[in-house]
């Protein structure tokens, strides 16, 4: 692996960790400490350490430990595939719903902005602006999946 894929697949790494960690303060309210995650580790045999953790979560480096991965991906109830950054792993069911609720939040956002923006606009124009905004950010589109960092 040269230097340039090394850093990417760090940074890709680090989103997708990102991401799982915005899933869980989705559920639970809260986002998990490092003391919960490397405790829930060392209770399967697997050591954390901090500065480890943190350079996976911020993309300083890669790391290729599939005993890790696979005790993150049971942390996170995901498949270890998709912590691993496998081109052939669906992003997991709650990932998506999450991503999708990111982009109907951020859409919803963007409407409201326009609508008090731009003021005295007719509403058929208000409309066309809504279902441009609607397309642009549909999770089918290519663009919104780049833009998520879960392109092809």
């Amino acid at each position: 692996m040269t230097d340039e894929e090394s850093k990417t697949a760090a940074e890709n790494l680090a989103k997708r960790l990102r991401l799982l960690l915005d899933v869980a303060v989705a559920e639970t309210g809260s986002e998990p400490t490092f003391a919960q995650i490397a405790a829930y580790l060392e209770e399967r045999g697997t050591n954390l350490s901090r500065s480890r953790w943190t350079y996976m979560v911020n993309g300083h480096r890669y790391v290729q430990d599939l005993p890790l991965f696979d005790g993150l991906a049971a942390f996170f109830d995901v498949d270890p595939a998709f912590l691993a950054g496998a081109a052939d792993a669906d992003i997991p069911a709650k990932v998506s719903a999450q991503l999708d609720l990111v982009r109907a939040m951020r859409s919803a956002k963007v409407k409201t902005y326009a609508a008090r923006t731009l003021g005295d606009i007719s509403p058929g124009a208000l409309q066309a602006i809504s279902r441009f905004l609607d397309e642009e950010v549909s999770p089918e589109s290519p663009e919104a999946h780049d833009r998520a960092g879960d392109g092809p």
